[in-house]
């Protein structure tokens, strides 16, 4: 059966488990315009654990998406995959994560990460997690040698940094946009040069990446906002608190958006944590923060920048845990705001992009 025959024998109003494909679609990951690469790795999250188990969450939640998307008419033709889940990933970042608990564990216990034991193991985890940046890499060409449009679905926020080198080989300059409770500009953290929290320090190292515009930004230490501060045009950051002492004095979030759009160039790459929503949408998350945003505030403001002509290129969606018990509130809610923001992102560097001609 061709592509068009399986789009007319499909019932988009129809029951999503009757396929295996992401989103209960009945494409082949050949037919799909769009494939996403799920990266279950977690090896230096600091808190709450549990992101490696979120893209296999998140394609379960899949098939309870419904298909009608309000900015995008018949998206669901376009096709999503999402790639099967590589074991030995899953294996490698387990198998780390007992080596950076035990590591952390003796760092608050007073030991020295100078020790010889603990410089080895950081050794370990730093070579690791080097090599996974590559192996994301190459993926991530991969598809794009094929004419895919990639997303990425982690996993911890480290995820992306190959993803990003890629972006940069491939297209060359480009800005990120960051959706997040942290700003993720730490050196290192807890010991580790890959830590989740410190992956928009690393993309900076990127000479490609442009500039960086965080926004929803409401957890951060003082050495984040020195960066911040001194990094004259390149960093800019729109902090949640003044977000909302602005909409408190009679702003508007339609006005705010505009100033953000305005701080964006032509291409851009969507980096997103999951902890950017209000802790309410996504509770287990590993590190929550009070705060944050409804999940429409957030496609408004992607809808303003695909309609201002801007070209999401690549993103990322990460850090979702699903719960201990089983619950798939987090997975849920996830599932729903990547169907919408793959499908804007893709039209956005479609030629069929009408906010283009």
């Amino acid at each position: 059966m061709t592509k068009q025959e399986k789009i007319n024998a499909f019932d988009p109003n129809g029951i999503g488990q009757l396929n295996d494909g992401m989103f209960g679609l009945p494409f082949s990951e050949e037919e799909c315009e769009t494939v996403l690469i799920p990266i279950p790795w977690e090896v230096t999250v600091s808190y709450g654990g549990g992101t490696a188990e979120g893209p296999a969450a998140i394609l379960e939640a899949s098939y309870q998406v419904d298909l009608y998307d309000p900015f995008v008419k018949d998206a669901w033709k376009k096709g999503i995959a999402m790639k099967t889940l590589d074991a030995s990933v899953v294996e490698k970042s387990n198998g780390l994560r007992q080596q950076a608990e035990t590591y952390i564990e003796q760092l608050a216990n007073g030991k020295s990460e100078k020790e010889a034991d603990m410089q080895a193991t950081s050794a370990v985890i730093t070579a690791e997690c080097m090599a996974l940046n590559a192996w994301v890499k190459q993926q991530v060409l991969n598809e794009w040698n094929a004419g895919k449009y990639v997303g990425l679905v982690g996993g911890d926020h480290s995820t992306p940094l190959g993803m990003m080198q890629a972006i940069a080989e491939k297209h060359g300059s480009f800005a990120i946009l960051q959706i997040d409770a942290h700003a993720d500009l730490r050196k290192a953290y807890e010991g580790f040069e890959f830590s989740h929290a410190s992956i928009m320090y690393n993309a900076l190292q990127i000479p490609q990446v442009e500039k960086l515009v965080q926004v929803g930004i409401r957890d951060y230490c003082e050495e984040e906002l020195n960066l911040i501060q001194s990094s004259t045009s390149r960093v800019k950051t729109f902090f949640d608190r003044d977000i909302k002492y602005q909409m408190y004095a009679g702003d508007s979030w339609d006005r705010i958006c505009n100033r953000i759009v305005r701080e964006l160039p032509q291409i851009i790459y969507l980096s997103f944590d999951i902890d950017g929503l209000d802790p309410k949408l996504c509770p287990n998350t590993g590190t929550p923060v009070a705060g944050g945003f409804e999940t429409e505030q957030v496609l408004f403001l992607l809808e303003k920048i695909v309609r201002s002509g801007r070209q999401i290129i690549a993103f990322d969606l990460n850090e979702v845990s699903p719960a201990a018990d089983g619950n798939d509130w987090d997975a849920n809610v996830a599932a729903r705001l990547l169907y919408r923001i793959t499908n804007m992102a893709a039209l956005s560097v479609s030629a069929e992009n009408p906010f283009t001609k």
